[in-house]
């Protein structure tokens, strides 16, 4: 470890600092990412693929369910290890996440808002490769991915007719500050807070989203708009 006088002025990666705070303040499971490679060409992921559909933001070792920890020294340790790794949350734990596109995410939440819901942390991830536009992470109640198709029939959409994706058990969503591949960094659109620690149920979201997410499905195909600054805070 590098303790010059230099280094020890610019003080713990940002990275490091972030999957601490996750494990430590919000006692969340944490797992280490894949990073990106910068050198001649294009940055590329470290797992080796050029084609990496999520490159810097996936699992970097095959038994990431099992290495998860909350405990913040394992998670220091890693970052310490490894400062440039991505940091992942898995999802069916501590919470699922509800993902949609950010325009009609950014819809719903000024609904929300409105209507005195209780929120979580909702986190803003840019594009990747496969899935075209921005999207929003809202952190729910563990357990209700396997419920969320029902929800929908109940409230009138087909299986399928939403850009609406539940994210539960096995799965895992990308933390900020981690940097996904060349399209940008993910950043909390709503940040974790004392005011946030109970997450709400998915049914308390799952209309305000699902009405956005057809709105949006109803429009004509238009070029992506810039940044959501004023969603990001």
């Amino acid at each position: 470890m590098d303790n010059s006088p230099g280094a020890r002025e610019q003080g713990p990666p940002p990275l490091l600092i972030e999957a601490v705070s996750y494990a430590e303040d919000r006692h969340w499971e944490v797992v280490p990412g894949t990073w990106l490679v910068d050198g001649d060409g294009p940055a590329h992921c470290s797992c080796g693929d050029l084609r990496c559909a999520m490159p810097g933001a996936h699992p970097a070792e095959e038994d990431w369910r099992r290495r998860a920890s909350a405990g913040p020294g394992v998670v220091r340790r890693w970052w310490t290890e490894r400062p440039e790794a991505s940091v992942l949350l898995p999802t069916g734990s501590s919470f699922d996440v509800l993902d949609v596109p950010e325009v009609a995410g950014c819809l719903a939440l000024a609904r929300m808002e409105r209507m005195g819901l209780q929120l979580g942390p909702v986190v803003a991830v840019p594009a990747a490769a496969g899935r075209a536009g921005r999207r929003l992470h809202f952190l729910v109640l563990p357990g209700v991915a396997a419920k969320v198709p029902e929800m929908l029939r109940k409230l009138g959409w087909a299986p399928g007719r939403l850009d609406l994706v539940a994210r539960g058990e096995g799965d895992h969503v990308v933390a900020p500050p981690s940097r996904i591949g060349p399209y940008g960094f993910a950043q909390w659109a709503r940040p974790p807070s004392a005011m946030n620690r109970w997450l709400p149920d998915a049914a308390e979201l799952i209309n305000p989203l699902a009405y956005a997410c057809g709105r949006e499905a109803l429009q004509p195909l238009r070029p992506q708009p810039g940044p959501a600054v004023a969603a990001v805070r």
